[in-house]
């Protein structure tokens, strides 16, 4: 399929002679991908999910989405915070604050947009938590909330930022196929930016590798793994564990290669 966002020549600066963040990135996306960012801490791949989702703005390039400009925030691409204790209201139920993704920018009747919040809780398996506040919930709960928010606006596209980082080992395996359940059944893309590079290949069509600060895409990698995709089976398929060694030898180099960049610097 045609890809239809493209990231053209992207970078970022934070002052006229500060530091990039990323420079020269450059890759496009397909309809219904599910493609994953990964790279050394500071390489600007949080950076780069704010600036594609319109929440802020480049210093370079330019962002294409359906062929128009990305600009601003679009009601079409949502963002999933890694933080989800400060994306949700804690003194608002479940069903509130999944409701805030939608009753401020729709026309429908209370009934209808409740119905349609409820219906996402239900995608996310906490139809029965609509009227439990955030502090009842435990932490991989309350991302399936910040989730279901961000579906109740019906977007194209998720970016999510390191959404299970903050998880523990059990429930982030749980949302990651969850997570897979919803991409397949909803017809979404999803780009998704995680430091595990075993998350990045459990979950992606394909894995983009950004190198140390500042941040350029340094490979590319298809993950020609079928779905549905098995937790224990898949991550010991010879594919997996060629692409696992592939991509770990290059984090390790950008590491590397980042500390020795950072040292020089210092020096100078």
């Amino acid at each position: 399929m045609a890809s239809y966002l493209e990231i053209d020549h992207l970078g970022k600066r934070f002052s006229a002679h500060g530091r990039s963040a990323f420079e020269d990135i450059s890759f496009s996306v397909a309809r219904n991908d599910f493609v994953a960012l990964i790279g050394p801490s500071g390489c600007g791949k949080s950076t780069l999910l704010h600036i594609m989702a319109g929440l802020s703005a480049p210093t370079a390039g330019a962002i294409q989405l359906k062929a128009g400009p990305v600009t601003g925030p679009r009601s079409d691409m949502m963002i999933v915070f890694q933080q989800y204790t400060k994306s949700i209201f804690p003194w608002k139920t479940v069903l509130e604050n999944v409701m805030l993704g939608v009753k401020y920018q729709s026309q429908l009747p209370r009934p209808e947009i409740e119905a349609l919040c409820r219906a996402q809780l239900d995608l996310v398996g906490l139809g029965r938590y609509a009227h439990y506040h955030p502090y009842q919930l435990s932490g991989g709960m309350q991302q399936r909330v910040a989730i279901a928010r961000a579906l109740a606006r019906r977007p194209d596209i998720l970016l999510m930022d390191e959404p299970f980082s903050a998880l523990d080992a059990m429930m982030r395996v749980e949302l990651q196929d969850l997570l897979l359940k919803l991409w397949q059944e909803l017809g979404l893309t999803i780009l998704f930016v995680t430091h595990d590079l075993d998350e990045a290949l459990y979950l992606a069509q394909r894995v983009i590798l950004l190198s140390a600060s500042p941040g350029r895409v340094a490979d590319q990698v298809a993950v020609p793994l079928e779905y549905p995709r098995q937790q224990v089976e898949t991550r010991s398929e010879p594919v997996y564990l060629e692409l696992r060694e592939r991509l770990y030898r290059a984090m390790v180099a950008q590491v590397v290669a980042g500390r020795a960049a950072a040292e020089a610097e210092v020096r100078a």
